[in-house]
């Protein structure tokens, strides 16, 4: 399952970075292959300074080796090895019109001391971080999603919608951080789902990531825009960083698994801003974005 899932996620990174340089049409992806000292490696794709991407990364790892003792103490294990890849992707375009995205496709597996798999599971998601609310937008992002989780299960799409606003919540500003998505994390094999049937869900989603963001950054990436918006952007980019150092579990991951650093941090935007005690306009859209974010809402 490692080796088939490693693959997948290869041949997706080729397909996720060709469809955004044709939609940036100017920069492309910069590629690093990089080792990590403990096991595995990766190879990391960076794009800036586009006509449309200000920045993003669509990254791959599988690394190896001794769970640190801090996830150890979590899975209530000792001498435990692990096993590790996935897809890790965030894209924050240069117009405050088009929305910033993340989108996480990865499979774990743990082994005991004489090297036998313990456990194993899936995990991953797609969310959208809107900096202006098009309403359009919201509808079609989750209909893609749920149109994904539906062949699957029609259960699925509530409970991982809802399971995203609940992860990507901003507790200590009581906000959302983005109009959310999917996330789901530990499928593991079960009596009623095999690993196989996790692998083809799980598959299927990040499928669906072109046709569900695409679109619309082609609706948006020509709309115009003022000096202030760009600022709102940037503004909200600082929620965006603080979900990420302050609660977010993969970037934790990667920092206590000694991951490569720049791989990690590549999440952060470059440009962003942190105004003490802002507050928008009463009536303003961006108002209107805030008042979303702190009650989240049905899509489709």
């Amino acid at each position: 399952m490692k080796e088939k899932f490693y693959q997948y996620i290869q041949n997706l990174q080729d397909q996720i970075t060709s469809a955004l340089e044709k939609v940036d049409g100017k920069s492309v992806f910069r590629e690093d292959l990089w080792e990590r000292p403990g096991g595995g490696g990766g190879r990391t794709r960076v794009i800036e300074n586009g006509n449309v991407f200000e920045k993003g990364g669509v990254n791959i790892s599988a690394v190896h080796g001794i769970l640190p003792e801090a996830m150890q103490k979590m899975f209530n294990v000792t001498d435990a090895n692990f096993y590790a890849c996935g897809l890790s992707m965030v894209l924050h375009p240069k117009n405050p019109m088009v929305p910033t995205t993340h989108a996480n496709w990865r499979y774990f597996e743990m082994y005991d001391k004489e090297g036998n798999k313990v456990r194993s599971w899936f995990g991953g998601g797609q969310d959208l971080t809107p900096y202006y609310l098009f309403e359009e937008d919201a509808r079609h992002f989750h209909q893609v999603s749920k149109t994904a989780c539906d062949k699957h299960d029609p259960e699925f799409y509530e409970k991982y919608k809802k399971q995203c606003d609940a992860y990507f919540w901003n507790s200590h500003r009581n906000e959302a951080r983005g109009i959310g998505g999917l996330f789901f994390d530990h499928l593991e094999e079960t009596p009623e789902r095999s690993s196989q049937q996790w692998y083809d869900f799980v598959t299927e989603i990040g499928n669906s990531f072109i046709e569900a963001y695409v679109p619309i950054v082609e609706r948006r990436k020509e709309l115009p825009y003022t000096e202030a918006q760009r600022t709102w952007q940037e503004i909200r980019r600082g929620r965006y960083v603080e979900f990420n150092l302050v609660h977010d579990k993969g970037t934790l991951f990667g920092l206590k698994t000694n991951g490569r650093i720049e791989s990690i941090l590549m999440s952060l935007p470059s440009h962003v801003q942190w105004v003490y005690d802002h507050h928008p306009e009463k009536g303003s859209e961006e108002e209107k974005l805030l008042n979303v974010l702190q009650q989240p809402r049905e899509w489709v």
